[in-house]
């Protein structure tokens, strides 16, 4: 079986899906005979042409918006955009066009577009190129929003949302395009879009993460072991939908929770995360819920080490829970 990293995952999925189905297309800046600026998309051109592999102009919004067009007319696009930081000019396609199509046609339209964005920190990319803003698209009905931390969860889900019917934002956690390596099958294979993936199991505490922190959240349980506590680790893997019965079963077997994640902790979709425990489950805490996210400031350059929560900030969150009488 070979071994991916996620960038070749990413692009082995795309492959697999563009010689399966000619309708599936590939559109956005540089996705062509440069294969994309961290190369997620190379060699696509070269095998399937520049109707299949589009260069587009720098235009977000025209981007975006000709996938829509795209999906409305049968095929089923692949819009890339370089950085999630750079999405906003088409915020409005995605939010008022490609999200809602499905509703104001009462179904008889859907709107297949997969729009993948590499987003968060940890290259040094500055505050316009680090940004974690998944909640944005949380928060609007007719989403479907994914986050991978493997390589193999990154073709499977990949390859399960490029044969939906639903518009999906794919988002790929740059800090782990080459720093995580995974046996991924060349078979054809899908991972199930709304399923949780417990990492680690454990009886003391629930970490809940997602995306860049799932490897963090990892080192945190297995610093924690050492202590005799026992962390169990929930990678989401899609925000929307929301693997909620997933989360609730860890919960009620740990009675307590730490949340992690990359974006700003205001506003963050770690605060959905702990309302939905609080209503389903609040009598099986024995603590306070402890969120460790990124701070309410724009993205540093120079501090991005302080900003990102680390290994050391969940460990002490896990002490502090753990502790909680």
């Amino acid at each position: 079986m070979p071994v991916m990293n996620m960038v070749t995952a990413v692009n082995a999925a795309l492959r697999q899906e563009m010689r399966r189905d000619d309708r599936v297309v590939v559109l956005g800046e540089d996705v062509g005979v440069n294969g994309g600026v961290f190369r997620a998309t190379e060699g696509l051109y070269q095998e399937f042409g520049g109707e299949r592999v589009i260069d587009t102009p720098l235009t977000e919004s025209g981007i975006v918006g000709a996938a829509v067009g795209m999906a409305l007319y049968g095929l089923r696009p692949v819009p890339e955009i370089q950085f999630l930081d750079f999405i906003y000019p088409a915020f409005d396609q995605v939010v008022s066009e490609m999200a809602k199509y499905r509703y104001r046609s009462g179904g008889q339209y859907t709107c297949p577009v997969v729009l993948r964005t590499p987003y968060g920190g940890g290259v040094r990319g500055g505050h316009y190129h680090s940004q974690s803003t998944e909640a944005y698209f949380c928060h609007t009905p007719g989403l479907v929003v994914i986050v991978p931390s493997t390589p193999y969860d990154t073709k499977g889900l990949l390859t399960a949302a490029l044969r939906g019917e639903d518009p999906v934002i794919f988002l790929e956690p740059k800090r782990l395009y080459r720093a995580t390596k995974d046996e991924v099958p060349d078979d054809d294979y899908v991972v199930p879009i709304g399923k949780a993936r417990t990492v680690r199991e454990g009886s003391h505490l629930t970490l809940i993460c997602y995306g860049a922190m799932v490897p963090v959240a990892e080192e945190a349980a297995a610093k924690a072991a050492e202590h005799d506590v026992e962390v169990e680790v929930i990678d989401l893997r899609t925000l929307v939908p929301l693997d909620v019965d997933a989360i609730i079963e860890s919960v009620k077997k740990t009675g307590r929770v730490v949340i992690l994640h990359e974006a700003a902790k205001t506003g963050g979709f770690g605060g959905e995360i702990a309302a939905l425990i609080a209503e389903r489950a609040v009598d099986s805490l024995e603590a306070p819920i402890v969120r460790v996210a990124g701070y309410d400031t724009p993205f540093p350059y120079t501090l991005e080490h302080l900003y990102m929560p680390d290994v050391a900030r969940v460990s002490d969150a896990i002490k502090k829970v753990v502790e909680y009488h």
